[in-house]
C-alpha cells in the first residue's frame, strides 16, 4: 500500500472518531470532521488506484 494511501486512511479514520466526539458532546463542529473524513477517504482510493494504475504500467513495458 502506497505511504500516502495509508496516511490518508488514518486521517480518514482519525476524523471519524473526531466526529463522533464532536456529535456526543452535542457540537455542530462535527460536520467539519465528516467532511474531512469524506475529503481524506477519496484521496485513499486516488492513491490506490494511481498506484495500482503505475503497476500495471510498468508490467506492460
Amino acid at each position: 500500500m502506497p505511504r500516502l494511501a495509508l496516511y490518508a486512511l488514518v486521517v480518514c479514520a482519525l476524523a471519524v472518531a473526531a466526529a463522533v466526539v464532536s456529535f456526543v458532546q452535542g457540537s455542530f463542529l462535527g460536520i467539519v470532521w465528516v467532511l474531512l473524513a469524506g475529503l481524506s477517504s477519496n484521496m485513499a482510493w486516488y492513491y490506490l488506484r494511481r498506484a495500482k494504475a503505475e503497476k500495471e504500467a510498468a508490467a506492460r513495458v
